[in-house]
């Protein structure tokens, strides 16, 4: 699986890049049908506290998976990206076991 990392509009992050890494490598591992993620951060004013904005796109075969979570740190945003991607994909999982 190819994986790439973007961060719109601020400085990128090296401990972002290691995590985003070992959670999609997990992910890929899990579900080998996967080709390619595209990680997208952004940072974005937001009175309310969050604003800390994580897109995740992955390929595989049908159509693309996307996710997307906006939290009040990268981390969290990152975490429950995954967590709903992962949700997606146990899906789509089911659904190519039935044919």
């Amino acid at each position: 699986m190819t994986i790439d990392i973007q961060y719109v509009q601020m400085p990128t992050s090296e401990a972002m890049n290691e995590l985003m890494n070992t959670k999609l490598n997990r992910l890929a591992a899990k579900y080998e049908w996967i080709i390619r993620a595209q990680v997208y951060f952004k940072q974005e004013n937001d009175p309310t506290g969050k604003g800390k904005i994580c897109e995740m796109e992955l390929s595989a075969p049908g159509p693309r998976i996307f996710a997307s979570s906006n939290e009040d740190d990268f981390e969290k945003a990152a975490a429950k990206t995954i967590k709903d991607l992962e949700k997606q994909l146990s899906k789509r999982k089911s659904i190519m076991n039935k044919h």
